[in-house]
């Protein structure tokens, strides 16, 4: 089958011509013919088999017949939204004519804006700049007719499913909705039941096993090692080279470090400006920087063919995520290589990624039998326990000396020895309470020896003596009184 044999408009064919694709691949072969016909599709297919084209083609040629219909392209990144629009642009060229616009963020409000203003009815976009724009009332959807959410599965794990849902409110009931996923977890089909009508379902090659041609490699290496290592294979590989990070912070530092080793390297995340990442991706293609070092920003939805190597320098979060890094490299059918590096930290995600390849994936021998002597382990064996085994010896110890004071009869004697001397003490205690305490306190040694009745004061007479101390506070000073002045002679 070739696209002239496709039941399109003339001035589509020659634009397919004029932009030089020649053989459709399965996914387009498979689906243009059925898009044609109005029905809903709900398609699967690898990285890198053209499903743009597979989409694009019956877009135009819907638009070509109705001069009032609109089409609206969901992407969840704005390099894939980018990418999307300049497929649209090969083949909508000048004898087409169709107005286009592309909504994304980092880009200039003002210029999304005047190409709305002129009849845009070709809406390429990311979820969150579509709905600032419906929200300014600036975008109208009430005609679109042709509906594209393109890598639906990375759109739901980046969190936008409440914006989709949002511009599908927007959009008329009556119209032909093309959902294309790399993956089929289960909200993707909770969607599709949802928003899609009687879809076709078309499904190209496994959706979890890389493309065939993509060379695959593993080292085993440990973290502070992985950067020298990284050298190494820079050095011994030859043309472009992705290599991808954990953290954007990451991408930074080892970018730095490259171009301080005299490497022609630039770092793709989600801090850079629009501006900023064009000009990264333009100077990647144009073999201006050889290496690219990026996160998962750009694992979907970055189709640049000169890419040879993809290095996995840092593993995915995603198990998903690993097959979409990889399928960087041998696109539309070309050969290419992916080394990826493990530490030993990584090989429980390592395993999750290797059966998600294949489902009959069992992890070595060395990694069952590790997980066996965590779980196997009884107490006080191995060196975990080495604090346990001091703890019990301390224990055992202390309960022999408690026998040791049992058994000796003599510590016996003189623990009821101290007891007698207890006794006595109390009995002293109650011969020195029963002595009368003297009055006061004295250092005078004729005071010893006198009788009680000898007491000079008794407590009455102390009493009336503190009541004629009143009287003083009742004697009046003369007015005359005036203290003497005593001069030196």
């Amino acid at each position: 089958m070739n696209f002239s044999d496709l039941q399109i408009e003339n001035k589509l064919k020659k634009s397919i011509e004029l932009a030089e694709f020649k053989t459709p691949t399965p996914i387009q072969s498979q689906s243009i013919p059925i898009s044609l016909t109005g029905r809903d599709i709900l398609g699967t297919a690898q990285t890198g088999t053209g499903k743009t084209l597979a989409f694009t083609i019956p877009m135009i040629n819907k638009l070509l017949k109705d001069k009032n219909a609109m089409a609206l392209i969901v992407c969840p990144t704005r390099e894939l939204a980018t990418q999307v629009m300049a497929t649209v642009l090969k083949l909508n060229v000048r004898e087409i004519g169709i107005g286009n616009a592309l909504l994304i963020g980092g880009e200039s409000m003002q210029k999304q804006l005047r190409k709305l203003g002129k009849r845009a009815r070709i809406i390429v976009g990311t979820p969150g700049r579509i709905n600032d724009h419906l929200k300014r009332k600036s975008l109208n959807l009430s005609k679109v007719n042709y509906l594209v959410l393109d890598e639906t599965d990375r759109m739901l794990d980046m969190g936008f499913t409440p914006q989709i849902e949002e511009i599908l409110n927007y959009v008329p009931k009556d119209h032909q909705t093309l959902l294309f996923s790399a993956t089929l977890p289960d909200n993707i089909l909770s969607i599709s039941q949802k928003y899609l009508n009687n879809p076709e379902r078309i499904s190209v090659g496994s959706l979890s096993t890389p493309i065939e041609k993509i060379k695959q490699e593993t080292f085993e290496i440990t973290q502070d090692k992985k950067y020298h290592e990284l050298i190494n294979q820079l050095v011994e590989r030859s043309g472009s080279i992705l290599v991808f990070v954990k953290t954007k912070h990451g991408a930074d530092k080892i970018v730095k470090r490259l171009k301080f080793d005299g490497h022609k390297a630039d770092a793709i995340h989600g801090n850079l400006r629009q501006s900023k990442r064009d000009r990264v991706i333009n100077g990647f293609r144009n073999g201006n920087s050889r290496i690219l070092v990026a996160t998962d920003v750009a694992a979907r939805g970055l189709d640049i063919p000169v890419i040879k190597h993809v290095i996995n320098y840092d593993l995915p979060q995603v198990p998903e995520d690993y097959v979409h890094r990889i399928g960087r490299t041998g696109r539309a059918g070309k050969e290419g290589s992916a080394l990826t590096f493990l530490t030993p930290s990584d090989r429980s995600m390592w395993n999750s990624i290797s059966k998600l390849i294949d489902p009959n994936y069992k992890p070595p021998q060395r990694d069952r039998e590790q997980k066996r002597s965590f779980r196997g382990r009884k107490k006080g064996k191995g060196s975990f326990n080495r604090n346990k085994r001091f703890r019990d010896n301390k224990k055992s110890n202390f309960k022999e000396k408690k026998k040791l004071f049992k058994k000796d009869d003599d510590r016996k004697t003189s623990f009821n020895g101290k007891k007698n001397f207890k006794k006595k003490n109390d009995n002293r205690k109650k011969n020195f309470k029963d002595k009368k305490k003297p009055f006061g306190y004295t250092n005078n040694p004729q005071y010893f020896g006198k009788k009680d009745d000898e007491n000079p004061r008794s407590n009455d007479d102390r009493k009336s003596s503190f009541k004629n101390k009143k009287k003083f506070k009742n004697r009046k000073r003369p007015k005359s009184f005036k203290f003497k002045k005593f001069k030196k002679r």
